[in-house]
């Protein structure tokens, strides 16, 4: 079982916020405020590490056992919180912004996020990346910038594939098919990355829209049922093999 500093019983929003990364952020042109959600392995390590992303509504209570998960299988996992200087309202339109530019402040506190796991003195010095929905573009636009494995779900592909993703690392994606936001993108992604010669796993999933790995509904509650009709959501048949699929990825290139 991970060792985490906050316990699942607690209120998620105060759970959040663990790691305080606003002097490093500030330093290096960021977030004058930057904090995240540290999910540590059981043991004394090193281990492996992880960045993880979160999605467009935040990072929450979701994002929080998402990352659990990967410290369950070994990972020292920091989930950033790329909303921490002013929350979503303030934040999202600035954050999507810089993902469609491959540029811009969300890019230097990831930069800061990733930096501090590898200083903190308890990796091996491999480190993954792996980001959902939002997140997951920002994990496909950094597979090329450093990281050994990238797992992209339900990313957004960037203007220019071809060229951004020259270089990537092994990179493990899944897509829903039911995903009305991102059609054809699985199948896209995967002939970009076969000219380029980079290592790839693509799945699209039959039963699954978008958000299809979350383990609950997310967003603003009044617009939850439209998100169930545009099929937004959690997909528990297609989610276990989604998360194995990432889990063999990241072992196969991070711990070996």
């Amino acid at each position: 079982m991970a060792r985490n500093s906050a316990n699942r019983g607690e209120d998620p929003d105060m759970a959040l916020h663990n790691v305080d990364l606003s002097g490093a952020s500030l330093a290096a042109g960021g977030s004058p405020r930057l904090r995240g959600y540290l999910a540590e392995p059981e043991g004394d390590g090193p281990f492996p590490a992880v960045l993880m992303i979160h999605e467009a509504f935040g990072l929450d209570g979701i994002t929080v056992r998402q990352a659990e998960r990967m410290a369950a299988a070994g990972y020292l996992t920091l989930a950033v919180d790329l909303f921490s200087d002013g929350g979503a309202r303030r934040c999202l339109v600035s954050t999507m912004r810089s993902l469609a530019a491959g540029q811009g402040r969300a890019f230097m506190d990831l930069a800061t996020a990733r930096q501090w796991l590898l200083d903190s003195g308890r990796t091996t010095g491999k480190i993954g990346v792996i980001g959902f929905c939002m997140g997951g573009g920002f994990a496909l636009l950094l597979a090329n910038d450093g990281f050994d494995a990238a797992a992209v779900n339900y990313g957004r592909l960037p203007k220019d594939p071809a060229t951004e993703l020259a270089g990537a690392c092994p990179i493990v994606a899944n897509f829903g098919a039911k995903d009305r936001s991102l059609p054809g993108a699985a199948a896209r992604l995967a002939s970009v990355l076969e000219s380029l010669g980079v290592e790839h796993d693509i799945k699209e999933f039959e039963t699954a829209g978008h958000s299809f790995l979350n383990d609950e509904e997310t967003g603003p509650r009044p617009l939850r049922p439209l998100f169930r009709v545009l099929g937004v959501g959690p997909d528990p048949q297609s989610a276990p093999e989604a998360w194995r699929r990432i889990e063999d990825h990241f072992a196969r290139h991070l711990k070996d």
